[in-house]
């Protein structure tokens, strides 16, 4: 039963984000075209929608290992692209980008602790 809350909890941030990053990509678009990847809203749209569907498989325990590595697979990027904070010279938005870059490394930490689950 923890288990189960515990992925319910965690896949909340992925299905609200995944969706805001679908039905508005806004700056987002930006930040991936200034990473230099190619059709910048079509991967922010992509990505939303991996996020959502990851995200929902996780928390009606479906293939929750494999739903944590897409979404392992989907924050890695994310976390450098979206918030490079080493790249800030203003402190304001450096410790803006520090703290999203370090709560993204916490969610990739409850991602890969799902992966390390043994089978009930």
């Amino acid at each position: 039963m923890v288990k189960s809350l515990s992925h319910m909890l965690l896949s909340g941030v992925f299905i609200k984000g995944g969706f805001d990053a679908f039905m508005e990509p806004g700056g987002r678009v930006a930040l991936v075209e200034k990473a230099g990847l190619p059709n910048p809203r079509l991967a922010v749209e992509s990505n939303g929608v991996l996020m959502v569907v990851a995200g929902c498989m996780l928390a009606l325990g479906i293939a929750p290992k494999l739903a944590a590595s897409l979404l392992i697979i989907s924050l890695v990027p994310t976390t450098v692209a979206g918030h490079p904070f080493w790249k800030e010279e203003n402190a304001a938005p450096r410790k803006a980008n520090l703290i999203q870059f370090l709560k993204n490394l916490g969610l990739i930490g409850g991602l890969l602790l799902i992966l390390s689950e043994k089978k009930d």
